[in-house]
């Protein structure tokens, strides 16, 4: 087995590390063997990294981070990873794994928003904690800056900074020493209410009424749980939407005032010149004698369908990466019908991988695990993108889409409208005959969202209503991997995720989407 690690290794430092279309390729390839243990960390290896890193694109860099999800990279790997641009860094921080004296030592290199989401984090070593109250509150006011600006690991931090983490801590010495005594007059009896904020991030910031240790540092994303305690996905839904919540319900572990069962509702809060969410603001009971306050929890399927796709990834990627290496004479030449079948294998290797993408993201909605950001999102350039790259697939079709001469806007994250509108588009296309135009259209749906209407394609005629959901074994041979009636599925879900839905018609679909002006966001937020 070692002779095969290495020669793995070998042949990519073999191929071409520096070009434009060589060193993406060679990243994405080293990330995955370093990452999943697959070649040990060689110097060498984390040499051509660091030598390519300004000749790979910053959303190869970013994706690749992201594939690691679920592996246990290396130190070395960790820190090459975690001292890049912030969308690299991010995916690996939060579920990195190493020993307490490589956490400490690669703190200094991070930049602040790194620093960040290691605080928020509740399985790193106490060593570790104390060594990030040591920067003080720092990270949180630069966290907001451009995911661009990098810390050197060289910047020295600020002379008055120890000090002042001196006195943070020595608040919050305090309010722990002041907590304490309550909780020993108060004896065995628990709180029954209390009052909270968090912060942009959906962590607990500040709280009233109960001890603060238990609840200080809870996150409404999931993300930050102190162990034991456990959230149901209604808050972590509406904080997604940046829309209010009421009697979410989480449990509290532990002997403290805070422990056991509650009840929370919150209304999220805006600046009132720019906008900016700011967080939220809200109240917590104990449920009644008839309320049930445990948490619903992540059905166990959608949980080991994330694992299985983890482990289809890795080899797909694997099998693509060696035939675009083959089909392009990466490693020498190769005849010519052996680079047709390359190229057949690296195109059914992307269609499966598409197809693993959608099953992630199907389970990742049903376990409440989406993350998702909020931006202002132009539909045509988006929607003329999509239509590009469809080509091919018109072409063999025969048909074509027809996109609105006028553009509209939507609120939203960015990457998930795209995914939204390329699936169903893509899934549309797959039924049409020859000669059919989908027609699209905008149009303003109320104040709050705007409506996309598409053309149902003939072919889908025969199946009334949302019958057309159950249609998954009935696509021919150009149809989606794994059917069209899932594909809708995944693109209604993943509507409603992004605050809007899809309704279907005998004759046309109609996207909603929430519109993207200030004031139809906030009020829906508080709708």
């Amino acid at each position: 087995m070692p002779l095969r690690f290495d020669d793995t290794l070998e042949t990519v430092l073999a191929g071409d590390l520096h070009s434009a279309t060589g060193a993406p390729l060679a990243w994405r390839q080293l990330v995955d063997l370093l990452g999943r243990g697959r070649v040990p960390a060689e110097p060498r290896a984390l040499e051509a990294l660091n030598s390519i890193r300004d000749t790979v694109p910053l959303t190869v860099r970013a994706a690749s981070a992201r594939a690691l999800e679920g592996a246990r990279p290396p130190a070395d790997l960790i820190r090459l990873l975690a001292i890049d641009e912030l969308s690299v860094a991010v995916p690996v921080l939060r579920e990195a794994s190493m020993s307490e004296q490589e956490w400490i030592a690669l703190l200094p290199a991070l930049a602040p928003g790194a620093r960040h989401v290691l605080r928020n984090r509740r399985d790193l070593p106490p060593g570790v904690m104390r060594a990030l109250e040591s920067f003080g509150p720092v990270d949180f006011v630069l966290a907001d800056q451009s995911a661009d600006t990098r810390r050197a690991p060289e910047d020295a931090e600020p002379e008055g900074l120890f000090a002042v983490a001196d006195l943070v801590a020595r608040i919050e010495a305090y309010h722990r020493d002041r907590d304490a005594a309550k909780a020993a007059v108060a004896g065995s009896e628990r709180a029954r209410n209390f009052r909270f904020e968090t912060d942009a991030a959906g962590v607990v910031r500040w709280v009233e009424g109960v001890s603060r240790p238990p609840v200080i540092g809870l996150s409404l994303d999931l993300q930050g749980l102190a162990r034991g305690s456990r959230l149901d996905g209604v808050a972590a839904g509406a904080f997604r939407r940046r829309a209010g919540f009421t009697n979410a319900r989480l449990t509290i572990e532990g002997e403290s005032d805070a422990a056991g069962d509650w009840l929370l509702s919150a209304l999220p809060a805006f600046e009132p010149i720019t906008g900016r969410f700011t967080g939220y603001r809200g109240t917590a009971r104990r449920p009644r004698a008839d309320e049930r306050a445990e948490p619903v929890r992540a059905p166990l399927e959608a949980d080991a369908l994330r694992q299985i796709v983890h482990e289809l990834r890795t080899p797909t990627n694997a099998i693509a990466g060696f035939a675009e290496m083959i089909e392009t004479q990466m490693l020498g030449p190769v005849p010519e019908p052996y680079r047709d079948r390359a190229a057949v294998i690296r195109a059914q290797a992307r269609e499966l991988l598409g197809a693993i993408d959608d099953l992630d993201l199907a389970a990742r909605i049903e376990s409440a695990a989406l993350s998702l950001g909020e931006g202002r999102v132009p539909l045509r350039p988006m929607l003329a993108a999509i239509v590009a790259d469809l080509g091919e697939l018109l072409a063999l079709r025969g048909s074509a889409i027809l996109l609105p001469e006028e553009d509209m806007a939507v609120s939203g994250d960015r990457r998930a409208v795209e995914r939204l509108l390329a699936r169903l588009l893509a899934t549309l296309v797959s039924a049409t005959t020859q000669g059919e135009r989908l027609q699209l259209r905008f149009a303003q749906d109320g104040e709050q969202h705007v409506a996309i209407m598409i053309a149902r394609p003939r072919a889908l005629g025969h199946y009334p209503g949302e019958a057309v959901l159950g249609i998954d074994d009935e696509q021919d041979e150009d149809g989606t991997l794994l059917g069209t009636g899932f594909a809708l599925r995944l693109a209604r879900n993943l509507a409603r995720e992004l605050g809007g839905g899809l309704m279907i018609a005998p004759d046309l679909l109609t996207l909603r989407l929430p519109a993207a002006t200030r004031a139809a966001r906030e009020q829906a937020q508080q709708s």
